[in-house]
């Protein structure tokens, strides 16, 4: 198992008893961690009441205690056995009632009797509490005192950002939620590989791109941040990646932008396809994530999903199966790389032209031997074909699909040629790069 993916495993594992909602402690708790795991990560607080384009942040949510007690003060149900018992945003109630009455606030899946749902109320108060069919079952006939001890009051909304500076003022966005409570795959996979990827930027002694790495609680977090950065970051962003449910070995995805196409589309696609063939590729119409609010009309930012198992379409999605057992140190190890190299690869994508007409004397320039054999080494037979295709009109990733190469193994031929004299970067207007 490698390292990086058994410390990420670490850090859900810390994470994954911490009851988040996209307001309150918990949330705090979590930003406060990826705080110490990403040196320079800084924390804001957004006040309730506040206008996000057509939304407006709620009400902060403080949970302590919720349990549903028979008539001898047994906890039939108990939140501090599994936070997901609770309706997130439960309102505070005590009340007793009887089953009938209570059966009105309760939840259940009955194709999934063992699994307790993950159930929300952000924007309109009410209480509920969820636990598995079998549990809903076996409730007797009787009155039961039902508890939600929470405030529901103004308060802040919390998420946490960081810019990494680079070479050049152009942005990568990583963008990772961290606002549902105890599930692993859905959860929390997206915000450790984060938080890996962040500290792998910082460590890199030469970064082309600037990086903004973001820690929100979803879609009321993203409208929030965007609200407040648009401007600078409809000008710089060329690219944006939103991990999510891509902690488990089951499978490798991507949701493409809105309309597909732009270098995150590309670059993903093209790194996916090398690393993980066969894996699903899914139109903007099978959106969930971040990724709306970001592609959204107006917004319209280059960013891309990321995942494993796709959101909503594996079995233990929004329930309590989707505990530790969900996600692997591996699992989290793929991702990761997948999205370092497709980093990787942004930074290296360039555009090149031949610096000489006909095709170059490769053994003057020791780049072959200058002993004709009957087939060309492999390196040679690449060499010649990125060669064939330097026109200036391809970027690294197109030649590389062209020439069906990996376009990192392309990138390290390109520096030769480069370094040779045989090839000239060209700017957008195909005219070349100064020097």
């Amino acid at each position: 198992m490698t390292e990086a993916g058994d410390e990420m495993y670490r850090w859900a594992r810390d994470l994954f008893p911490i009851c988040r909602s996209i307001t309150g402690p918990g949330i705090r708790q979590t930003l406060d961690y990826l705080r110490d795991l990403v040196p320079g990560l800084q924390c804001h607080a957004v006040a309730s009441g506040t206008r996000a384009f057509d939304w407006t942040v709620p009400d902060e949510w403080t949970i302590r205690d919720a349990f549903i007690a028979d008539e001898t003060g047994r906890r039939v149900v108990d939140f501090h056995n599994n936070n997901l018992h609770v309706v997130s945003y439960s309102e505070p109630v005590d009340r007793w009632l009887d089953k009938a009455e209570l059966e009105q606030h309760l939840y259940s899946l009955k194709d999934q009797p063992d699994a307790i749902p993950y159930v929300t109320s952000y924007y309109q108060r009410r209480w509920g509490f969820c636990l598995t069919h079998a549990q809903r079952q076996a409730l007797a006939p009787g009155r039961y005192r039902a508890v939600v001890d929470s405030d529901l009051e103004p308060g802040v909304l919390n998420y946490s950002d960081l810019i990494i500076p680079g070479e050049q003022k152009e942005e990568i966005l990583l963008s990772a939620y961290v606002c549902h409570p105890s599930m692993a795959n859905n959860e929390l996979s997206g915000p450790v590989v984060v938080a890996a990827v962040a500290r792998w930027l910082l460590r890199k002694k030469q970064r082309r791109y600037t990086y903004r790495i973001v820690f929100i609680p979803e879609t009321i977090g993203s409208l929030v941040y965007l609200s407040r950065n648009l401007d600078v970051m409809k000008k710089n962003t060329i690219a944006g990646f939103v991990p999510t449910c891509c902690g488990d070995d089951r499978a490798y995805a991507m949701i493409e932008s809105r309309n597909g196409g732009t270098l995150a589309d590309r670059a993903s696609r093209h790194v996916l396809s090398r690393t993980a063939p066969g894996y699903n590729h899914y139109s903007f119409l099978r959106r969930g994530a971040d990724e709306r609010q970001y592609c959204s009309p107006g917004i319209d930012l280059p960013v891309v999903s990321i995942l494993r198992s796709k959101h909503a379409e594996y079995p233990e999605y929004h329930t309590s199966l989707d505990d530790l057992s969900v996600i692997s140190a591996a699992g989290l190890q793929g991702t990761h790389e997948c999205l370092c190299r497709t980093i990787d690869l942004i930074e290296a994508n360039r555009t090149y032209r031949v610096t000489v007409l006909g095709e170059p004397q490769l053994g003057k320039h020791g780049l072959r031997s200058t002993l004709g054999q009957k087939e060309f080494p492999k390196q040679t037979a690449m060499m010649m074909n990125v060669l064939a295709y330097c026109d200036g009109t391809r970027d690294l990733i197109s030649l590389a699909e062209r020439i069906d190469a990996d376009a990192l193994e392309c990138a390290a031929v390109v520096e030769r040629l480069f370094k040779a004299g045989l090839l000239v970067e060209v700017s957008e207007n195909g005219r070349p790069q100064s020097q």
